[in-house]
């Protein structure tokens, strides 16, 4: 193990992925974060009093062939940590998947549990933390003992040119994770705003979004109609680039 990543050779990718995956779900490298994920896995809230939480690091899901690769910051107390899957069970997944879904990345616009038949053509996500962070705001000390994860899930898929960051948070983070990659950021460094692109070297390109969280959402700061225009642009780049 590398700076807390697998070292993994570059052949048979999906089961690469999937060793991959079984170290990230092993991991306690963040105290914080670990006690967290499982006191909320234990409390649990009286909506899904009835279900068993995950309560472990989630790792990212998709297709291993994806050239679009779209980056969260973290999941979420009572979606992810509960669901086993990212995005799965709570309002931000809610919107993400019904513009992924629009746009022709997913077979249904729903993602309610690990096993509800969702698939996803093109398309992998992941994020920046992988354990449920205290108030969804995880410290730099643990983003930076994460981002490895994200560095060596880039290196396993081998066809991403497009990348989708969810949050300013998940914006700069990348940028640090394609640096690793060997990829060059251009100076002044690119900064983060809903439906900013960046053509970066390595013929990778670099989207940012507003979260689709219930605080941007509720308020109006991102619609339906902004997320989806991103995932347009995305989808209309993909078809030039064929």
């Amino acid at each position: 193990m590398v700076d807390g990543c697998l070292s993994i050779p570059q052949a048979a990718v999906p089961s690469q992925l999937e060793q991959l995956r079984q170290v990230i779900v092993a991991c306690r490298r963040c105290p914080r974060l670990t006690a967290w994920r499982e006191q909320v896995a234990r409390q649990k809230v009286r909506r899904f009093s009835a279900e068993t939480y995950w309560g472990r690091p989630v790792t990212g899901f998709g297709d291993p062939q994806a050239q679009v690769l779209i980056v969260g910051l973290a999941p979420a107390a009572h979606g992810g940590n509960r669901t086993g899957r990212l995005f799965t069970g709570d309002r931000s997944g809610d919107w993400l998947f019904r513009s992924l879904y629009r746009a022709g990345f997913t077979n249904q616009p729903t993602s309610v549990h690990a096993d509800d038949g969702l698939v996803l053509t093109n398309c992998y996500i992941s994020a920046i933390v992988r354990c449920a962070p205290p108030g969804n705001r995880p410290s730099q000390e643990e983003a930076a003992a994460c981002l490895p994860f994200l560095v060596q899930e880039m290196r396993l898929l081998p066809q991403i040119r497009l990348i989708v960051a969810l949050g300013g948070f998940a914006f700069e983070h990348t940028l640090k994770a394609l640096r690793q990659q060997g990829v060059s950021i251009p100076k002044p460094k690119p900064k983060f705003a809903h439906g900013a692109r960046y053509d970066l070297s390595n013929q990778m390109t670099l989207f940012g979004t507003y979260h689709p969280s219930q605080q941007n959402t509720l308020t109006g700061k991102l619609t339906e109609a902004m997320l989806d225009a991103v995932f347009s642009r995305v989808r209309k780049q993909l078809a030039e680039t064929r």
